[in-house]
């Protein structure tokens, strides 16, 4: 900044403040307002703008560079819409970071450990989901994309050891499922549409508390042609039970930005990264050389329950991360 000695007094110029014209400061401020308007009105079930909502938290976040150009072009009218803008993606975005205090009164009984990994047709790392076994304890292991190699891999690992109980649905390429269990199950019917992944579910018989249902969760993935199919997988899966507590856990190739997910919740269930502040972990896509980028895998459980912990953990030759969950269940139903 330049002084000026005038008569003996310095004088200051005054600061010129940065200025953008009101139509930039509309056209800046635009897309994210009708992004906003998109994701709470759930306008995401058709074509690309179904991939294109996962990517909500980061336009959230780039949404203040356009509240700096609506300041910038003085105009009100803009400025409200801005600022408006940037508060509604924060309401729908923030709360996963946060975290949820718990409401759940009922929540008394034991504590289920979850942890659902997709094995990317099978080559995911075999000793590397047998260390998280060993390491965290999961009482049920939720499996996609599991071929009847992995299958055998990760037995070769010691999977069986650890985990003895199962109800495998292995199958060549992505549509493979598998649920592990370190409590005795049965056997559920299947409910996944014709032509989808294999979606298994069973009935886990815990030492203490109420019966536990795991439905383990792979939709098809939402590219233009399935997007339809997609939409189905999640409006087939089983809303939660008063008999029986439900935990939906997997792949839903889908994020808490998606209408079709919200609707799941709708049916009875909490994210449980969503209730814990780790909302914002990304799982897909890993092993690659930037990190992942969006959270597609979940463990949704009965509103009944309470969630503890949860974290996320890489599998080497996997494109997912795997999804661990501590969920307290209800003492009685």
């Amino acid at each position: 900044m330049t002084k000026v000695d005038v008569g003996g007094e310095i004088v200051v110029p005054p600061r010129r403040m940065l200025r953008v014209s009101p139509p930039l400061a509309w056209l800046t401020v635009t897309p994210f307002t009708l992004w906003a308007v998109a994701r709470l009105a759930g306008l995401d079930a058709a074509g690309a703008g179904v991939a294109l909502m996962t990517g909500t938290p980061y336009v959230a976040a780039a949404s203040t560079v356009a509240v700096l150009a609506a300041l910038a072009g003085r105009r009100r009218a803009v400025i409200v819409t801005a600022i408006a803008t940037t508060a509604a993606l924060a309401a729908v975005v923030l709360p996963r970071a946060i975290g949820t205090a718990p409401t759940a009164t009922s929540a008394t009984g034991p504590v289920l450990r979850i942890l659902t990994a997709n094995l990317f047709y099978g080559v995911g790392d075999a000793e590397a989901v047998v260390g998280l076994v060993r390491r965290l304890k999961p009482d049920v292991l939720s499996t996609q994309e599991l071929t009847p190699a992995a299958v055998e891999a990760l037995d070769d690992a010691g999977l069986g050891r650890l985990l003895p109980y199962r109800h495998l649905e292995d199958a060549p390429g992505a549509s493979g499922s598998g649920v592990y269990s370190r409590h005795p199950l049965t056997r559920l019917p299947d409910f996944a549409p014709e032509g989808s992944h294999n979606m298994p579910r069973a009935r886990i018989a815990l030492p203490s508390g109420p019966p536990v249902e795991i439905v383990d969760v792979h939709t098809l993935s939402p590219v233009v042609r399935d997007v339809a199919l997609w939409a189905a997988d999640l409006a087939a899966l089983p809303s939660a039970s008063p008999g029986v507590v439900r935990v939906l856990a997997g792949d839903f190739n889908a994020s808490l930005d998606h209408a079709a997910l919200r609707a799941v919740l709708a049916r009875g269930y909490v994210d449980a990264a969503g209730a814990t502040g780790n909302g914002l972990a990304a799982t897909w896509p890993a092993n690659r050389r930037f990190p992942p980028l969006i959270t597609i895998d979940h463990v949704l459980y009965d509103r009944r329950a309470v969630a503890v912990d949860t974290g996320v953990h890489a599998v080497p030759g996997s494109d997912h991360r795997a999804f661990f969950a501590e969920i307290r269940l209800p003492g009685r139903l």
